[in-house]
């Protein structure tokens, strides 16, 4: 079995707590998420299967959406609802002055990852050395902010629409955004809405699968790709399965390729450079 699965992860679940029961269902040990969600956080995890793993770091740097929901007033240990409270103060700010401290966090911005994440540094991941009260000096990240669009705003309260970069941390964009404010804030809730090209529409629930039917919801590694297809043969097919550039006639300069055998099986990823197709990356063996 080979594929990804558009999971829906409910809350209160780890990634991993999804990874396990997948690779329970399906008897697979070869299975991989692309990209952590929080416990407490719900929405899109995109479970790779089989070979599909080899997609799941490119599925992992893509860009993300979500649903955030913003508390002003108060900051906690872990910017978001499920730690300790910090400190409580005033958050009586009209809907103009809100939607204005936002909008600064659209465009490229830096942001400093939280001690609560599962970045490494010196070896130790960060959320292990918070645990133990530890708080260690950690560099700022450029990353991308492409839009927010304010859902609604009540009281001390708004629920975001954000599009964003890969390596973004939501609960520190609503930390940031209660220090623009000087009021402080967390991350109320989170719900991921769409992960590369999968939306949260087509995402299905762990409860709805079985051993039976779990096959219907998996989707082709090659259909996260919308490259030109090209298919290869005899001499061709051997060149391309050592990972050997092929001469193809019509190839484009800088263009990426799915390149299939005669059968239609997906082997690879390759790109026209130098009239020649060279490997970018393989789906086969």
């Amino acid at each position: 079995m080979n594929g990804i699965i558009n999971i829906y992860k409910k809350a209160g679940m780890t990634s991993f707590d999804v990874v396990y029961k997948i690779r329970k269902l399906t008897g697979i040990k070869k299975v991989g998420h692309t990209g952590t969600l929080d416990p407490d956080a719900e929405g899109v995890l995109p479970v790779c299967i089989g070979k599909a793993t080899k997609v799941a770091d490119i599925l992992t740097f893509s860009d993300k959406r979500y649903t955030a929901w913003l508390k002003l007033g108060i900051t906690t240990d872990t910017q978001d609802a499920s730690g300790t409270v910090l400190s409580v103060k005033q958050a009586d700010f009209t809907p103009e002055q809100i939607t204005q401290a936002i909008n600064k966090f659209i465009g490229e911005i830096e942001q400093i990852p939280p001690m609560y994440s599962a970045i490494k540094i010196g070896g130790k991941k960060l959320y292990e050395l918070a645990r133990k009260g530890i708080d260690v000096e950690r560099k700022p990240r450029k990353i991308k902010i492409y839009e927010i669009n304010i859902l609604s705003i009540e009281g001390d309260v708004a629920s975001l629409d954000v599009s964003c970069s890969k390596g973004t941390y939501i609960r520190t964009l609503c930390n940031d955004i209660g220090e623009e404010l000087g009021c402080g804030a967390h991350m109320q809730k989170l719900i991921r809405t769409a992960s590369s090209v999968f939306t949260l529409d087509k995402a299905v629930c762990l409860e709805c699968l079985t051993r039976e039917n779990i096959g219907d919801y998996l989707i082709a590694t090659d259909e996260m790709f919308d490259y030109p297809k090209i298919k290869v043969s005899g001499e061709d097919l051997r060149k391309v399965l050592n990972g050997n550039k092929i001469t193809l006639n019509g190839i484009c300069e800088n263009q990426k390729y799915r390149v299939y055998d005669d059968d239609g099986n997906f082997l690879c990823i390759s790109e026209g450079k130098d009239e020649m197709l060279s490997l970018v990356k393989s789906f086969y063996g």
